[in-house]
């Protein structure tokens, strides 16, 4: 298969996946009597709402088609439903498929800058850490770590959260509601594919889950989009208990899509007195970076707060 072919073919799964979503009676059609051997809209449904012949519509689905009009691409957009990132993902495909794109982003680096790396330091008593771009665990800081009880024990080159919260026994049981945290993680994975969706790491990512994981091939299949850039979480966590945190995910410049996630609680609530507790921890606080040996001691940088002092307000 040639590039172009690949890309065009990108599109066409695009479209496929989300036009089984799409139900007859959400865009004002009658369901019919007896059972749809097509889940969702049928294509000649799908193409008389956007308003194109269905030999066109059967064209971009195949990969066959790769210059649709915008007028077309709104058409689509609009039949399928899409807003937000989903309407972007249209687009940002539409420019692959078409040749556009003039160049794709840079591969993942994994090297973590030392600047980075005394940031995260510098964020105790808060857990924060450092993730590729297809979610890869680069570096975190003491209370980073043991926010994800059991990640560091596979292999450097193993640690991504994706696949921890699939195949790992605690990443499975750490988060609540695990469904949605899940479902989440594999949109926003998929968003992150960008304009490369055939970059080495997230095939090889998918398809280990999609042949371990039922519940991961189900929502790769749904091909929901979702950038996410803060939020909530509730943990139930081994070492402290339950807890919710909020957190902001912030892009790292020139790394090729690492981004930094970092944890927080509203002052004074129990949820703070948890989290805390991650970063005072008996056991021996490791580097920042996930691959240097522990340190005899590790002293706190100057003007950080301890927990004891910061939860006293």
């Amino acid at each position: 298969m040639s590039a172009t072919d690949a890309r065009g073919s990108e599109l066409g799964r695009y479209l496929k996946a989300r036009r089984a979503q799409v139900r007859p009676e959400d865009v004002g059609l009658p369901a019919g009597a007896g059972l749809r051997r097509t889940p969702g809209l049928r294509r000649e449904e799908l193409a008389a709402l956007a308003g194109v012949s269905v030999d066109y519509y059967i064209r971009l689905e195949r990969g066959r088609e790769t210059h649709p009009s915008p007028a077309v691409v709104d058409g689509l957009a609009r039949a399928l439903r899409l807003r937000g990132d989903g309407y972007e993902r249209l687009y940002e495909l539409v420019e692959l498929a078409s040749g556009r794109v003039g160049e794709l982003p840079a591969s993942s680096d994994h090297t973590v800058r030392d600047s980075v790396l005394r940031m995260l330091e510098s964020m105790r008593p808060l857990p924060a850490y450092v993730v590729s771009r297809f979610n890869r665990v680069l570096a975190a800081n003491p209370p980073g770590r043991r926010l994800l009880p059991g990640l560091w024990d596979w292999p450097q080159e193993q640690r991504n959260l994706t696949r921890y919260l699939f195949l790992h026994p605690v990443g499975r049981t750490l988060y609540e509601p695990w469904e949605e945290t899940v479902a989440l993680s594999v949109a926003h994975l998929r968003a992150v594919a960008g304009a490369d969706p055939d970059d080495p790491e997230l095939t090889a990512l998918a398809g280990e889950l999609v042949l371990k994981s039922p519940e991961f091939a189900r929502l790769w299949e749904r091909y929901d989009v979702c950038e996410r850039g803060g939020g909530q979480k509730s943990f139930r966590h081994p070492g402290v208990g339950a807890m919710t945190l909020t957190y902001e995910v912030m892009r790292l410049a020139r790394t090729g899509g690492q981004r930094m996630v970092v944890y927080q609680a509203a002052p004074g609530t129990p949820d703070e007195t948890a989290m805390f507790r991650l970063d005072s921890s008996d056991a021996r606080p490791r580097s920042a970076r996930s691959d240097r040996p522990e340190p005899a001691d590790e002293p706190r940088p100057a003007g950080t707060r301890s927990p004891a002092h910061a939860s006293a307000g």
